[in-house]
């Protein structure tokens, strides 16, 4: 499946921006979707990941309570709510699926991670 993440831009610290991941050429409706990203200058991290059931996400303790995932099947994508805002989330942020759940372990299992959309965030 072919991923978009989209939505990201300048915003300042404490105020909410919501990222989508939107897919084209199949349904994402099976699919497990994770949310990454990477800072300057530092490792790409996970941040976020739902199953494709919509029953459970999972989170970095970093993100926890301010971001949250959902998913739109009718729309085919997955959006990722962030709150709150913090100088430190500044990055680029990837999304990644796969009919198999990795959550963070994503981060050593997908190779093609797209153009990612760049959040900045002011203080």
């Amino acid at each position: 499946v072919q991923l978009q993440a989209s939505g990201g831009g300048l915003v300042q610290a404490g105020g909410p921006l919501r990222l989508s991941c939107a897919a084209s050429g199949r349904s994402l409706s099976r699919y497990n979707v994770g949310w990454f990203r990477q800072a300057p200058g530092k490792e790409r991290e996970f941040v976020a990941a739902v199953r494709w059931s919509g029953s459970r996400a999972y989170y970095a303790d970093s993100v926890k309570g301010r971001f949250t995932l959902s998913r739109d099947n009718a729309k085919n994508t997955v959006y990722l709510q962030m709150n709150s805002l913090k100088p430190e989330d500044t990055a680029v942020y990837y999304c990644n699926a796969d009919l198999k759940f990795w959550g963070p372990r994503g981060l050593t299992t997908y190779r093609d991670w797209g153009q990612g959309t760049l959040v900045t965030v002011s203080s």
